[in-house]
Formats: C-alpha cells, sequence, structure tokens
C-alpha cells in the first residue's frame, strides 16, 4: 500500500480529475480492508516562500546584529521573526514554563502557513531587515498574498 498521497489541487477540471484518481486508488484500498483518512485543507507556503524566508534568516544571521545581547544563529532568528510576526498580526504569544524551569515561545509552524500568512512573515521580515539595516543577497520587493509568488 502506498504510505500517503498527496495531491495539489489549482482548479475545478484538474481538481475532479486528481479527485477521481485518488477515488479509484482508495477504493482498491477500502475495498482490501485499509483504514484510509481524507483531508481537505487550504494549500501551504509554497517552496519558494519556504526558501526565502530562510535566506532572509541567514543574511540577518551574516550580518552579526545582535538581539538580547549577541549575534544570533539563523534558527534562532527565525523563532524570533515568527513570534514578532504573530504579536504584530494579532495571534499573539504563548510563553511557558519549559520542561526544565525555562521559558518557551510555543510558537505558530511556519510549515503549516497557508500562503498567504507565508507572505505576510517574508514581508515582515524584509520591513524588519529594512528597518535594521541588514542588506539581502536577493532583491525582493513584494510577495503576493493570493498565490505566495515572489516578485
Amino acid at each position: 500500500m502506498a504510505e500517503r498521497i498527496s495531491l495539489r489541487l489549482i482548479n475545478a477540471q484538474q481538481g475532479y480529475q486528481a479527485i477521481n484518481t485518488a477515488w479509484h486508488r482508495a477504493k482498491a484500498l477500502l475495498m482490501a480492508g485499509h483504514r484510509l483518512v481524507l483531508e481537505l485543507r487550504p494549500d501551504t507556503r509554497s517552496n519558494e516562500q519556504n526558501a526565502k524566508f530562510h535566506a532572509i534568516c541567514s543574511d540577518i544571521s551574516r550580518a552579526r546584529l545582535a538581539w538580547a545581547g549577541k549575534p544570533r544563529t539563523a534558527a534562532e532568528w527565525k523563532v524570533l521573526l515568527v513570534s514578532g510576526h504573530a504579536v504584530a498580526t494579532k495571534q499573539g504569544a504563548e510563553i511557558v514554563p519549559g520542561l526544565e524551569g525555562e521559558f518557551v515561545n510555543i510558537r505558530e509552524s511556519t510549515a503549516r502557513m497557508s500562503r498567504a500568512r507565508g507572505s505576510s512573515l517574508i514581508e515582515y521580515a524584509l520591513e524588519f531587515c529594512a528597518s535594521n539595516g541588514v542588506e539581502l543577497r536577493e532583491s525582493v520587493q513584494w510577495v503576493d498574498p493570493e498565490t505566495g509568488e515572489i516578485a
């Protein structure tokens, strides 16, 4: 049995064909006694958005911009930007005591962000860079919130 099938639906005609194909695969598995899960959800952020956001985090880290008294890694900048973006967009932040008494920010997952949310995060990160004099390797002026495409 195939472990997983994932189909991106982009228009009604293609969506119908994809769902029809999925039904034929599912029918055989169901008749053989397998249990399946069908999930329909909005598409998540694109690979281009993911690559751009991580490049921005790397650029901030490479600029040696200090936060809380010391330069931060790209991974640390990712946490800071995602947390700041959540607060700036009124989603809030949740800080909880960790397992060893440390404080932990329970932040939103970038992998599960919609394309529009991913675009908003990139715009937030670009504004942060502009406000803090961080030079970017790639010039990105705008990210379309509907398609997630970088212009």
